[in-house]
């Protein structure tokens, strides 16, 4: 073995706490970099393997009533090569068990394809019992995830109210489609509410009356096949029939949640690695400028034994390679831990035919080359000037430093400074970027915890707006077709009912400048109070007389603003276009909605004054005879619980924000104890001989740990508030990248997560602290005084 690789060895054994220490930094990066890539792209093979296996289609249209004969049309759209015509209607289901009903969405399912194993578009697959038989009895397999989340098991019978009558439904099996791997109504997927039951097409057109028709669409393309010109095509061709817009796959409700929970794992794994990887970079930079300061005889004799320029270098280079190597490995085995229990969470909420952890060779190699090439750079902006010496001159100890008065002493403040409080303003003027390097290493630790955390606070804040002040209701119902207003007053009338608001939701389209957006238009009562339009900033804002109010979010989509006249098409019951005027625009967090008075929209429609949805406040104690009511009410083909809602989406959201703030809080922890650790053995090897004078001169260890470590906690103090600010940034940065057209992720972030982050990395300071105030005690005064550097 040749000396320069014996030499390697005994700096790696030498200085093996801040080794591990580093690579612990690095293994953190690399973990958060594969381990979340590996997610994404295991979700990603999964998602397209289901879609394709599943055949989803290509394009989505939903009309309110279109007959069949439609389909030879619809299939002679250019670029269009399957049809898939559906009949899907939402009704009100009581669960044996449950005081509340839930919401089920049921769609016709031809049996007769399925037994011969040719479903067709849309495909489902069978998780568990039998798909249903034709016969007296109304069969039905369930969505597997509110099976799940329901308890409920082949066998089970419940009460559905079908198109106003009242059907006993057997359940006989569960199955997951690629339709609806999220099911929603329009808003957050909620497992506990919201269901999709299939059942005989033919006994669902019966049902419904819905012989010789349909009114849902699903096209294949063609691989060549333009989808804009297909979708207008289709939109022409159902625009007679109550068509709400044909979307494609890209924007389908399903398909689109699952493509946002994708792009934001693919944010958070490119920016969190990212800030680990630089920390480590920088400490690999000062560790190594020490390591090449303090043997520049060593690398004298090297050069005067043969050794070049390029080995020397190579030398250290190899020492941050090795370093680098170990993060590598430990961040390879880590992020297998990491992927496997955030794939776990997603397996809860994704229902695909297969999800397996994958990590691709690509990204190991991708994560292998960006941590070493951090580390070499760390290394060579340390190593570059000093390898160029000549022997002669590295033989030499280096310059010392020009030592002049620091700011403070100029000033003629220095006496009101004590001595040790001095020194430290001394290391820090004289050593800036070192400090700075420090204090930034600090507050980036700060800063992780805090972009950790505050997504609790973020989706608090989410909560409240959109179920405690836009929702002030206990109840939100649906009937299966508009009802004159009057139904408020039999809604009273129900058990425990404390008052109840009408309310008009409907899609529509809505164009300006060439520019149009599908949304949902609200119609409110004059001073509602149960369901209101709520900006995040004004609050509650008034429904004006005449004119519409735009949320933030479609009026950025529409380029409009408050004094554009724009057209309003409704695109369910009435069909008509109208021009109005946008009078305001409320900041809104989620979904492109527009909002008018009630009877404004009415007048507007042109279609009379009746409503599909009421919200309810209802008593708490009269919940029970109030549920039960309402499952004998025919008209009501829909149910919104609001505290069963809450409580479901409160737990899911608990248990998955909090195992990702627990790994990013131990990230921030090794963190925040790699650069204080680092920092502090930095120093102390520096001061080694400056601090066993004094201990001679009569100074004690606690004196002499003060000393040293006094600057460490300036730095450490000073870091907190850069932290705090940093950690406002970086959540303002993941929101803006996580943000699409249909969310608008607030930034809220409360004290407590501040005095949480600050704390932890205090502690995580303190305890680096006390592990280097060891070594100081263990100082040999007498090796320690006989080398002067």
């Amino acid at each position: 073995m040749r000396a320069i690789h014996i030499k390697l060895w005994r700096d790696l054994r030498r200085l093996r706490a801040q080794v591990a220490t580093i690579a612990l930094v690095v293994a953190i990066g690399v973990a958060g970099f594969v381990g979340m890539f590996s997610v994404h792209a295991s979700l990603q093979g999964s998602r397209d393997d289901f879609y394709r296996d599943n055949r989803l289609a290509d394009v989505f249209a939903s009309v309110k009533r279109a007959p069949v004969h439609l389909r030879e049309r619809l299939a002679a759209i250019d670029g269009v090569v399957e049809v898939k015509l559906d009949v899907a209607f939402d009704a009100q289901i009581a669960l044996a068990g449950a005081d509340a009903p839930v919401t089920g969405r049921f769609i016709g399912l031809d049996l007769a394809r399925v037994h011969a194993r040719r479903q067709g578009l849309n495909a489902l697959t069978l998780r568990g019992g039998r798909w249903p038989e034709t016969g007296r009895e109304m069969e039905a397999v369930v969505s597997d995830r509110f099976a799940v989340a329901r308890g409920l098991r082949a066998g089970d019978r419940v009460n559905a109210i079908l198109n106003g009558r009242l059907e006993r439904v057997h359940l006989v099996g569960t199955a997951i489609s690629p339709e609806y791997v999220f099911a929603s109504r329009g808003g957050a997927p909620d497992d506990q509410s919201f269901g999709i039951w299939w059942i005989d097409s033919e006994r669902m057109r019966h049902a419904f009356d819905m012989q010789g028709a349909f009114n849902q669409v699903s096209l294949r393309l063609d691989a060549g096949a333009s989808e804009p010109a297909v979708i207008e095509a289709a939109d022409h061709l159902l625009d007679a029939y109550g068509a709400l817009g044909a979307v494609g796959r890209d924007k389908q409700l399903s398909a689109k949640i699952v493509a946002d929970e994708l792009a934001q794992l693919k944010v958070m794994g490119t920016v969190l690695p990212a800030i680990f990887l630089a920390v480590a970079m920088f400490i690999l930079n000062v560790v190594v400028s020490r390591q090449v300061a303090t043997q520049r005889s060593q690398i004298a004799a090297l050069k005067a034994l043969g050794y070049g320029d390029g080995a020397i270098a190579g030398h250290y280079i190899q020492l941050a390679l090795v370093i680098a190597g170990l993060g590598v490995l430990a961040g390879l085995a880590l992020s297998v831990w990491i992927g496997q229990l955030m794939l776990g969470l997603y397996d809860e909420v994704f229902r695909f035919n297969r999800l397996a952890y994958v990590t691709t060779p690509w990204l190991v190699g991708a994560a292998a080359a960006i941590a070493t090439a951090a580390a070499a750079a760390g290394t060579w902006t340390a190593i570059r000037a000093v390898v160029r010496l000549r022997p002669a001159q590295a033989m030499q100890p280096p310059a010392p430093p020009h030592y002049r008065q620091t700011l403070i002493e100029r000033l003629g403040l220095g006496r009101r400074v004590g001595t040790g409080a001095l020194m430290v303003i001394r290391n820090f003027e004289r050593r800036p970027m070192r400090a700075a390097f420090t204090v930034t290493g600090i507050a980036l630790a700060v800063a992780l915890q805090i972009s950790g955390a505050f997504w609790l606070d973020a989706i608090a804040h989410i909560v409240d707006v959109q179920f405690r002040q836009v929702q002030q209701g206990d109840v939100l119902v649906n009937f299966h077709r508009p009802v004159p207003l009057t139904v408020v007053q039999d809604l009273r009338r129900l058990p425990g009912v404390i008052d109840a608001e009408p309310y008009r939701s409907e899609p529509v389209r809505v164009r300006v400048r060439g520019q149009s957006e599908d949304a949902q238009l609200l119609g409110l009562t004059d001073n509602a109070r149960l369901m209101r339009a709520v900006d995040d900033a004004r609050g509650p804002v008034a429904m004006p007389a005449q004119g519409l109010v735009l949320s933030s979010l479609l009026a950025r989509a529409l380029g409009a603003g408050v004094g554009d006249r724009v057209e309003v098409e409704f695109r369910l019951w009435s069909q008509t276009r109208a021009q109005v005027e946008v009078v305001d625009v409320v900041h809104t967090m989620m979904g492109q909605q527009a909002f008018m008075r009630l009877d404004a929209m009415n007048a507007l429609a042109r279609d009379g004054a009746g409503v599909a949805e009421a919200a309810l406040l209802v008593d708490p104690q009269a919940m029970a005879a109030f549920w039960d009511a309402v499952k004998r009410a025919p008209v009501i083909n829909a149910v919104f619980d609001k505290a069963s809602t809450m409580q479901s989406f409160n737990e899911t959201t608990s248990r998955n924000m909090g195992v990702f703030s627990g790994i990013l809080t131990l990230f921030a922890v090794a963190m925040a104890v790699g650069i204080v650790y680092n920092a502090a053995r930095i120093t102390l090897s520096e001061r080694a001989w400056e601090l066993a004078s004094l201990r001679v001169l009569g100074m004690t260890r606690a004196e002499v740990s003060v000393l040293l470590l006094a600057q460490l906690g300036a730095e450490l103090l000073l870091a907190l508030p850069i932290g705090g600010a940093t950690g406002w940034a970086l959540a303002t940065l993941l929101m803006r990248l996580m943000s699409s057209d249909n969310i608008d992720f607030p930034v809220v972030i409360e004290p407590s997560t501040y005095a949480s982050a600050v704390l932890i990395v205090l502690a995580a300071g303190l305890a680096s602290a006390l592990m280097v105030r060891r070594h100081i005690d263990r100082l040999d005064l007498v090796a320690v005084l006989k080398v002067r550097e």
